[in-house]
């Protein structure tokens, strides 16, 4: 007699748990994201010797710079250890939508870059004596711009891990596609840095939302193609 099939809710966060579970024990892959982040913003407040008015305008665009490069390194290290170690083997056996197998991973992905984001902002506020990025539009707006960069990478992260040369083809794969939410968050968190009317953002923050959900739709339909062998 088969077992009935675990929900696809229920899947998703059994995953979620586990990710989050193993990275907690070891702490291997916040520690490189955190790192690596904190790096490049010394970098960049040793680099840029600038006044306060034209680093105001370039604050989106050395965050954004900074968490693409951490989230593309979280994403290449959360599934090549799933591969080395067979994990993924094992959950792709599970009686589970493979749906539910991107979910867990995308969910958890996030939940790591969150992380590191909550730990650079007051860094970078700090070093570069910029107040304006707590504002609640500016969080809004980082959220939307994380959520449509992990989904997509996510799913080409699974694609990548298959092959051999995987550290560098997944940032070949992301970045010409993750372009747009790149941009859309860099100019709507400028623009509310500068304090420009909402009116002169929702352009780019209505791309940011069309992209989360196209891509975690596609995501969702081509998930399964991709992580068969």
């Amino acid at each position: 007699m088969t077992q009935p099939q675990p929900s696809f809710f229920k899947a998703t966060m059994a995953i979620v748990q586990k990710d989050l579970s193993a990275e907690f024990r070891s702490r291997e892959l916040l520690s490189a994201m955190l790192v690596f982040s904190m790096l490049v913003i010394l970098i960049f407040n040793f680099a840029l010797e600038l006044n306060i008015d034209v680093r105001r305008t370039v604050t989106a665009g050395v965050l954004w710079t900074t968490f693409a490069f951490a989230g593309t390194l979280g994403l290449n290290r959360s599934m090549a250890v799933e591969k080395d170690r067979g994990c993924m083997d094992g959950l792709l056996l599970a009686p589970v939508d493979r749906s539910a197998i991107f979910f867990g991973k995308a969910i958890s992905n996030l939940a790591f870059m969150l992380i590191v984001e909550a730990i650079v902002i007051p860094l970078y506020a700090l070093l570069y004596n910029e107040t304006r990025i707590f504002q609640l539009e500016f969080i809004g707006v980082l959220l939307l711009g994380s959520i449509g960069y992990i989904a997509v990478g996510t799913l080409l992260a699974a694609m990548s891990v298959q092959t051999r040369t995987r550290d560098v083809l997944l940032p070949i794969l992301l970045f010409p596609v993750a372009v747009p939410v790149l941009l859309a968050s860099v100019k709507a968190s400028g623009g509310i840095i500068a304090g420009v009317p909402f009116a002169e953002i929702l352009a780019p923050i209505n791309l940011l939302i069309v992209y989360d959900v196209v891509f975690i739709a596609i995501s969702f339909m081509v998930f399964d193609f991709v992580v068969e062998e």
